[in-house]
């Protein structure tokens, strides 16, 4: 048995199996399906790609053994039903090389959010914290000010980025005072929250912010009553923790959901 290749654009086709094919284990299936590749290659195709039910493991092995990188979920592509993307180019780095097997691995394994946030604090007349907040232009909600890091980017650099960005603020990033993990939440998926310490300036300071309109609305001084009014209750519990953080008597460094 072999695979099939389907022309879908210049220089471009899908490979498919049969699941005869598959049936005979893991090692014949990866073989016939190097064997298309290379003849793929060979014959002037500059991609191949595979698309993989997400509930077929074998197939997904199969795509990985063989030197596919995993590219994403394509929705309702084939008859209707989700499927995984799977793809190699002609210059793609061998998988026999130190290199070419790293892109393959970092092609498939578990990705998690990042998010950097700043803790900004003004020291009020009656010795109390205030904390810098934002009221978002796409949640009702206040939050600390930051955002999400980029691919390969720094998140103690990421966080003083966006506070520039959404607040006109140029201000270091601290310390990190906190690690919050946050469970998959209305259409997120998880993330990890990284709280880094953004000082204690004169309250004065949040009059020359300038706000990046596109994403905040208002950004002012809080007391931590009114965070609790104004944040989402795990917001509320991530600001009270990386606040103890910053005390003479430090809490965990490490909070799910703000606990």
């Amino acid at each position: 048995m072999s695979a099939d290749l389907t022309p879908i654009s210049p220089g471009v086709a899908r490979l498919s199996w049969p699941g005869e094919l598959q049936a005979e284990g893991l090692g014949p299936t990866v073989d016939v399906v190097r064997v298309a590749l290379a003849q793929a290659f060979a014959d002037g195709l500059h991609r191949v790609e595979v698309l993989v039910d997400p509930d077929d493991e074998v197939a997904q092995r199969v795509a990985t053994f063989s030197g596919l990188m995993r590219e994403g979920v394509a929705r309702k592509v084939d008859g209707g039903a989700d499927r995984i993307v799977y793809a190699r180019l002609v210059d793609d780095t061998p998988v026999e090389e130190p290199m070419g097997f790293r892109r393959l691995l970092n092609s498939f394994l578990p990705r998690k959010r990042a998010i950097s946030q700043m803790l900004i604090r003004a020291a009020s007349e009656s010795g109390d914290d205030r904390v810098l907040l934002c009221r978002l232009t796409y949640k009702n909600d206040w939050d600390l000010p930051g955002g999400v890091v980029e691919v390969g980017e720094s998140p103690r650099l990421a966080v003083s980025r966006e506070v520039e960005e959404e607040l006109g603020l140029t201000i270091e990033a601290g310390p990190l005072v906190l690690t919050d993990w946050l469970p998959p939440w209305g259409g997120w998926d998880d993330a990890v929250c990284l709280v880094f310490d953004g000082g204690v300036h004169d309250e004065s300071i949040a009059d020359s912010i300038v706000r990046q309109q596109r994403e905040i609305r208002e950004a002012r001084f809080c007391t931590l009553d009114e965070a609790h009014e104004l944040c989402a209750d795990f917001t509320a519990r991530r600001l009270v923790a990386a606040l103890r953080n910053v005390s003479d008597d430090p809490g965990p460094s490490y909070t799910e959901s703000g606990v």
